[in-house]
């Protein structure tokens, strides 16, 4: 297969992987038997829990569990006529970030909210309006607006830089809808900079065995201390495959988040470049000289062909830093700013050449 057909391919399809989102989970038209959950006393307990009860879940349950909401999406659909009909509801979960009322949550949960409205469900069993603030397609995040409660109790903030493979996980959420709200589940830290989707993926995902199910999406995932250190994403849906699921580290979220917040969307460096890196290159039966990721496609007005770079180079380093997939050149890029003037050395007729780009710049709507 030579470049151009495989360029064809690239662009027509990501590349097939067994990867589930782990929430939105969709009741269409009117379930029979389904009714909103009703607030039960959970803590009924008459005399102090022992030491040996009251386990880091137990208090990072109590300490953020009143920070983890429902989101229900009103979903429409076009019929043969071509009329816009309403077919159902979407739930998924949210995280209360901050006492102003912004929730983050999952792209996916809220992509299909009728003129950017959702239902929030909060922990203590209201529910009041909300606006979606923006949307992210390509980091699968999403921030959501409500006015602020009397009692609201936002989530802290937890580092996901610190992390470390081993130690404790637990995922609040409402999986299956809002009957089983506020559920609780508790593991460890499976694996840190996960890639699941070579194309697609904006960063590293953290990997973890606390259960994650339809309708978790855009719930917390804490550390012991009941900190949020990330937001369920997805899981891998595969027969005889248990506990994989994974979250989007805070720290790389909070960027997005914020410019949400800010903007309105997400405002990123643009280069104007499709690249693969060789070994979803080798998979395509396509090889290539040189080290880095191969272009398959460029922007004609572009950053990136604007300075000579042409299909069929090879992008090495970015600022003297190498680049050997997809999710090292994001995150190379993410780090700067529109205007930015960035070095590339790449591969060319088998002679390795620099030459200086200015990023161009993009946004998610």
């Amino acid at each position: 297969m030579n470049i151009k057909q495989y360029k064809k391919q690239i662009i027509a399809c990501a590349i097939a992987l067994c990867v589930g989102v782990g929430g939105g989970y969709y009741f269409f038209g009117t379930p029979a038997g389904t009714q909103q959950s009703v607030e039960t006393n959970q803590t009924k307990q008459t005399k102090p829990l022992t030491e040996a009860r009251n386990t880091y879940v137990v208090q990072a349950a109590k300490k953020s569990g009143p920070a983890i909401v429902g989101i229900t999406t009103q979903v429409f659909q076009k019929d043969i006529f071509n009329r816009t009909i309403y077919a159902g509801e979407g739930v998924g979960s949210g995280v209360l970030i901050d006492n102003e009322g912004h929730i983050v949550t999952n792209n996916h949960v809220v992509s299909g909210a009728s003129n950017g409205e959702v239902t929030v469900s909060l922990s203590d069993g209201t529910t009041v309006k909300g606006t979606v603030m923006g949307t992210d397609e390509q980091s699968d995040l999403a921030v959501v607006k409500i006015d602020p409660p009397k009692n609201i109790q936002p989530v802290a903030i937890g580092d996901s830089d610190s992390l470390q493979v081993g130690e404790p996980a637990i995922a609040i959420g409402n999986p299956l809808g809002l009957e089983f709200k506020g559920s609780v589940t508790s593991g460890v830290i499976s694996a840190l900079a996960r890639t699941i989707d070579d194309q697609g993926q904006r960063f590293p995902l953290i990997q973890t065995d606390a259960a994650i199910n339809p309708g978790n999406s855009g719930g917390a995932l804490l550390n012991a201390d009941g900190e949020l250190i990330g937001i369920n994403s997805s899981k891998i849906s595969k027969e005889g495959v248990e506990g994989m699921g994974f979250a989007i580290p805070i720290n790389s979220a909070k960027p997005i988040i914020d410019s949400i917040i800010k903007n309105g969307k997400v405002i990123r460096p643009y280069l104007g470049v499709w690249a693969v890196d060789r070994q979803t290159a080798a998979r395509n039966n396509v090889s290539y000289e040189g080290e880095g990721l191969l272009i398959v496609q460029l922007d004609p007005t572009g950053p990136v062909a604007r300075a000579g770079i042409v299909e069929g180079d090879t992008i090495a380093q970015i600022d003297g830093k190498n680049v050997s997939t997809l999710i090292e050149l994001k995150e190379q890029i993410d780090a700067k700013s529109p205007g930015d003037t960035i070095l590339v050395s790449y591969t060319h007729n088998g002679k390795m050449k620099s030459t200086q780009v200015t990023l161009g710049q993009s946004s998610s709507n």
